[in-house]
């Protein structure tokens, strides 16, 4: 939201916002001239000068200053719809979508299209290490990622679309999995042009003639062959057609994130920019913002947070982790919403029971009321682990377990990043 927001204020539009709290991201749109509240404080009167106001999936009917506006007879705005209009106003939207990975990928392409000097707008989901989440050198380019939450990805009007892999989630908002599929295939078919992962199950289920990359398979349109793995972080050779382009040394570690450049890679290439260039920008991003992000350490333990908060990802996750720590592994996971561990709950135990030294922290939960089936309580019972209703628990036993040389690994899309420098400035 917050990316959006900045677009209209560097277009001359008078910004305003309310969040739950103040924090870094508040203090950046300031730099923008927008002015920031928290809750309802002082908001009414922003909300009697707004032409329109947005907001996004995790405000409810029921938040105050959303029927205040409606009241008001005010053009309410959800935060898809917004995102629509702006790409609107773009010569060429490219369009990032997929279970897992569309910020890292959203974010690799911006670099690309800087490289290759083209005009453009990256609104990027997350916070790229050079990049934040907003950059703008022009308006022929939007680079965007699409959500599936509530189908939001079929708003976009994409002229390249990619989708990274298809798993199931916000299954809440889908009858079943073949529907979450024809989702994903519309957003596709929309597009005058789409690249799907060829190795993904969730992407071979879309059917229809789409543009491909891949590793595994060999008769895609881009591949990475020749793939050198030093300390995570891969290298390898980009073929186009069956021909070998050139060869990308990515500073980003894990096997994910060669899918995530051959994405970025051919959303660019489609526009016919040079391949030396494209390359050139694939190897300057670094990282995204709670991302295998090292934070700190406490007692000689290297601290990690990434934003996994699904099985999938944090499978991935661990392992990377586990071929990096030198070590014990202590994981910190905190659910994120009670219907995706509900609905995932088998799931989140396969992914969560091989870890040796794991605590559960109570669930964030977004949008959603408490749903015992789907608490962390209910999880760590189901996968024999400890649990941790609140900070002093996690700091307790860090405190007694953690040593020199081990690392500790925080995951959860919610709150946990910032429990996680919190603790690491306490027990420090």
């Amino acid at each position: 939201m917050s990316a959006l927001a900045k677009f209209l204020a560097v277009n001359g539009y008078a910004v305003s916002g309310s969040d739950a709290v103040r924090g870094e991201e508040t203090e950046k749109l300031s730099a923008y001239g927008i002015r920031t509240y928290i809750g309802v404080e002082g908001s009414r009167k922003e909300l009697l000068e707004a032409d329109a106001v947005v907001y996004t999936d995790a405000i409810s009917p029921q938040n105050e200053e959303r029927i205040t506006a409606s009241k008001m007879g005010k053009r309410l705005l959800p935060r898809a719809d917004l995102l629509k209009i702006v790409g609107g106003n773009f010569a060429n939207v490219i369009a990032i979508a997929g279970s897992h990975g569309k910020t890292t990928c959203s974010s690799m392409c911006a670099h690309a299209l800087q490289a290759v000097n083209a005009p453009f707008t990256a609104h990027i989901g997350g916070v790229d290490s050079d990049f934040g989440n907003f950059y703008t050198s022009g308006r022929e380019y939007f680079l965007t990622e699409v959500c599936e939450y509530k189908r939001n990805l079929l708003k976009i009007s994409a002229d390249v679309a990619v989708v990274l892999n298809i798993d199931k989630d916000h299954m809440e908002c889908y009858q079943n999995e073949e529907d979450l599929i024809s989702c994903f295939r519309k957003y596709a078919e929309s597009a005058k042009t789409a690249f799907v992962c060829a190795d993904d199950i969730g992407c071979q289920k879309l059917g229809g003639r789409f543009s491909t990359f891949g590793i595994r398979n060999a008769c895609v349109d881009y591949r990475a062959v020749d793939l050198r793995n030093v300390n995570g972080a891969y290298s390898f050779t980009v073929e186009e057609y069956g021909k070998p382009l050139c060869r990308i040394r990515l500073q980003a570690r894990g096997i994910c994130n060669v899918y995530n450049a051959l994405g970025a890679f051919s959303a660019t290439r489609s526009f016919g920019f040079d391949e030396k260039q494209i390359k050139e920008g694939l190897e300057t991003f670094k990282a995204v913002k709670r991302r295998f992000e090292k934070i700190g350490q406490y007692q000689g333990a290297d601290v990690i947070c990434d934003y996994a908060h699904h099985p999938r990802e944090i499978s991935a996750t661990v392992a990377m982790a586990e071929s990096c720590a030198k070590g014990r592994l202590f994981v910190v996971f905190q659910p994120h919403t009670y219907s995706r561990t509900k609905l995932l709950l088998n799931e989140f135990v396969e992914a969560l029971r091989p870890i040796k030294e794991l605590m559960i922290y109570k669930t964030f939960p977004a949008r959603e009321k408490y749903d015992g089936e789907g608490s962390a309580e209910r999880l760590a019972e189901a996968v024999n682990g400890l649990f941790a209703e609140n900070v002093y628990v996690l700091k307790t036993w860090l405190k007694k377990t953690v040593r020199a040389g081990d690392t500790v690994l925080f995951l959860g899309a919610g709150d946990i990043y910032y429990v996680a420098h919190y603790l690491v400035k306490e027990l420090s």
